[in-house]
Formats: C-alpha cells, sequence, structure tokens
C-alpha cells in the first residue's frame, strides 16, 4: 500500500466514525440505543464488573454527544495529515481550494489539540481575521475566533466538515467515487435539521393533546 492509499484509508475510516457516532447519538436520543456491557470484563490482568461501567440514559447521551465531537476532530487530523502527504506545501498552495482546506482543517485541529473535551480555538497571527473557503462546501472567518470556544456555526456543522473530508478524499487523493451498495431503508423515517429531529408516524398518537 503506498503512502496515498494509506491516507485514504484514514480518511474514510474517519468518515465512517463519523457516520457511526451520528447513528449512535441519534439512537441514543431515541432511547433506543443498546446499553448492554459485560457482566465482567477481563482484560489482560484487569477485571472490571457491570456495576463500575455501566450507563445511565443521561450519561449515553451526553457521552453520544462528546463521541460526535470527537469524530468530527478525527476528520479534521485525517485531512490535515492526508493533504499534507500530497501537496508539497499546502500552507502556500496557489489552489485557493486546497490552501483553504488544509488551513480549516488544520485550525480545526488546533482546536481540539489542547482541550479535546472544551475545543477552543488558536489561530497563529498569519491566519487571524481571514476567510477561507473551499467551493460552496465549508466557509471559516477567523476574525476574532482566537481563544473563542470552538462552535460549529464558526465553520458550518458537522455536515460541511464530512463532504470537506469527502472532497480531499475525492478531488485531492483523487480517490475514485464508487457505485454504493444498496442499503435497506431504516424502521424509522428520521428527518434531522441542526439538532432538531423529526420523526415520521403513521398516526397521531392518542396521548397527544391538539395545540389550539
Amino acid at each position: 500500500m503506498n503512502n496515498i492509499d494509506k491516507h485514504i484509508g484514514y480518511l474514510f475510516s474517519a468518515e465512517l466514525q463519523f457516520r457511526l457516532a451520528s447513528a449512535v447519538r441519534l439512537a441514543t436520543t431515541f432511547q433506543n440505543q443498546p446499553l448492554d456491557l459485560p457482566i465482567e470484563w477481563t482484560h489482560g490482568k484487569h477485571r472490571i464488573y457491570y456495576r463500575e461501567i455501566a450507563l445511565r440514559e443521561d450519561q449515553a447521551n451526553f457521552a453520544a454527544s462528546c463521541l460526535h465531537q470527537s469524530a468530527t476532530f478525527l476528520m479534521a487530523v485525517a485531512m490535515k495529515d492526508a493533504i499534507k502527504a500530497v501537496i508539497n506545501d499546502p500552507y502556500n498552495c496557489a489552489d485557493s481550494d486546497i490552501r483553504s482546506a488544509y488551513q480549516i482543517s488544520r485550525l480545526i485541529r488546533n482546536a481540539f489539540a489542547h482541550a479535546p473535551l472544551q475545543p477552543t480555538w488558536s489561530i497563529d497571527p498569519p491566519c487571524r481575521n481571514k476567510i477561507f473557503r473551499v467551493k460552496d462546501i465549508i466557509i471559516l472567518d477567523t476574525s476574532n475566533l482566537q481563544d473563542k470556544p470552538f462552535d460549529w456555526r464558526h465553520y458550518g456543522g458537522p455536515l460541511a466538515l464530512f463532504r470537506l473530508c469527502q472532497f480531499v478524499r475525492h478531488e485531492i487523493l483523487k480517490d475514485p467515487k464508487k457505485r454504493r451498495k444498496v442499503i435497506p431503508l431504516p424502521q424509522q423515517f428520521i428527518y434531522q435539521q441542526g439538532d432538531l429531529l423529526l420523526k415520521k408516524v403513521d398516526k397521531i398518537p392518542d396521548d397527544s393533546k391538539k395545540i389550539k
């Protein structure tokens, strides 16, 4: 496996983790994510029991949110490393899309690097008060972001980063787009707008109250 193929694999692995984290977060929100853990778990010289690692529903919901944020961070790291592996000087690349993809992924990686559970923007002086844009996928305006808490509104949200990861894999590393295998439709039809979840139902629940 050559270096490019290795980074293509890393990018796709990061995308898969983001997709899985999205599914776990959704299932946890609707309280249908199984929270089973071993009654007894041994690994090497250590042993742990269910009562020590069991999760409450509220803990699982919080942890799922953290997991989703970690998956966002992992995509940023994979993108930064992948671009650097194939572009000699991405910081000063003449192609504005490549340059911006590198800077956005690098700056998001930096925001997480020193405080992964409470990411904060750490923007080096040459990149402050600038706008980085990749086609119609993502835009990051670094004006007045230094030392501010990381917020999805600053860069467009997790789907923008997911699309950027696909852009890096297909357009920069030239991973061919393949036809996806058919995946069965889910049992529940759920629509999501930001953090708002809407679930399609066959009938209005009997205990629902009419809004005047």
